[in-house]
């Protein structure tokens, strides 16, 4: 019975979005469209976030594990990284592939630049960066991530685009973090910080394009560099933030390349405790521990700054909890199902689009009243991107 009822409901969905495709014979931006990753297919729904419908389905994108994906400038060309070394082109109006490369053995996210015309991904395997023409896919620079003496390679994490046309990175196995100005492609000119702390991870350029900041996973603290003075080297900041505590088992790896910047402050996952760390962006120290129900993975703030949603590491992924950005207070729970793996706002933040991978289905809150405004099903979705990406410094 439940499989019949998700076939009808998918055939529902399908008839409407046939009949918005028809629509879409007739030029329609791209400002209310989005991708969800279906992992466990190979493949991406095409989503309208006005109508809150499907519009179609997108295959052949490979291994979608840790998938990630960026916008060009004008919103119409998703950029897919896959975990596969697979780099996918998708066009969104035609809901299809535009062109697919396999770039590396094992990759990790990806950035636009500046100006739109590059594509930097960020390899596992082997460690380094690849730059490509965001028009062909053209490979237009190779960044290895050497070192040490005996030149080898590191796993590239971080990798986000910054003002300047500049990619910035981490070297996770060197405790190194790299700048890359990509003014000429050719010649990339490449700024090293040595020594940053034990295995930096996820980065974030904060919303103004001036600060990198990366998180440590192998210690308690957080790296800072000021992208408009590289003279002044990398600093640290939030120190021993555990305050002694033994952290717990870590069993996902949690993420600050979506922090929330909300106002005055910054909201981080805190690693190894359950804890959202509230720092104050004009003197980047702490402002607060927010205690949460557990292990934070994403901390997402709403667009006006006003909330910030947070999703947890297993066994605690059935939850979402809201935090009042003026308290420091969870607000609201919620438990939309197993493995709620990833959570998106709207341009103007009255809905949060929610994956939850378990049930197969995307979920869509309002975030005044957190009332269920729709669901979607979904082959085991992951991450949701909206295009209002597009706009964004640091995606």
């Amino acid at each position: 019975m439940r499989t019949e009822r998700s076939s009808f409901t998918r055939a529902v969905f399908l008839g409407i979005a046939g009949a918005l495709l028809a629509a879409c014979a007739t030029p329609r931006g791209t400002g209310d469209l989005g991708l969800v990753v279906e992992r466990a297919s190979g493949s991406v729904e095409v989503i309208d976030t006005t109508h809150r419908v499907s519009l179609g389905q997108v295959h052949g994108l490979g291994d979608l594990s840790h998938a990630s994906v960026v916008y060009s400038r004008d919103a119409r060309y998703a950029y897919v990284f896959g975990r596969d070394g697979g780099l996918t082109k998708v066009d969104l109006l035609r809901a299809r592939i535009v062109r697919r490369i396999i770039q590396s053995g094992n990759s990790i996210g990806g950035a636009i630049s500046q100006d739109g015309r590059l594509i930097a991904v960020s390899n596992y395997t082997p460690g380094g960066v690849k730059v490509f023409d965001a028009g062909t896919l053209r490979l237009v620079a190779d960044i290895p991530a050497t070192y040490d003496a005996d030149y080898r390679r590191s796993k590239v994490v971080g990798l986000t685009d910054a003002p300047g046309m500049r990619f910035v990175f981490t070297l996770y196995d060197a405790g190194e973090i790299w700048v890359a100005d990509m003014k000429n492609p050719a010649q990339p000119k490449i700024t090293r910080f040595h020594n940053v702390g034990k295995l930096p991870y996820d980065g974030t350029v904060t919303p103004d394009g001036r600060y990198y900041i990366a998180g440590l996973f192998g210690e308690d603290g957080l790296v800072l560099i000021d992208l408009w003075h590289l003279e002044a080297g990398a600093r640290r900041i939030l120190d021993g933030y555990g305050r002694g505590s033994q952290p717990l088992p870590v069993y996902k790896m949690p993420h600050i390349d979506n922090w929330a910047s909300a106002g005055d402050y910054a909201f981080v996952p805190a690693v190894g405790h359950h804890e959202v760390l509230a720092i104050d962006q004009h003197t980047w120290k702490e402002a607060a521990h927010i205690p949460v129900h557990g292990q934070p993975v994403f901390v997402v703030a709403r667009p006006d700054g006003r909330q910030v949603w947070v999703n947890f590491a297993f066994p605690d992924n059935d939850t979402v909890q809201i935090i009042d950005t003026q308290t420091f207070k969870v607000i609201r729970t919620l438990q939309p199902g197993k493995a709620v793996l990833h959570m998106e706002f709207t341009p103007r933040g009255e809905a949060c689009w929610v994956s939850v991978r378990d049930a197969d289905r995307v979920d869509v809150y309002d975030t005044e009243t957190f009332q269920l405004l729709a669901t979607l099903p979904a082959d085991k979705p992951s991450g949701i991107f909206l295009t209002s990406r597009a706009q964004r410094i640091g995606l």
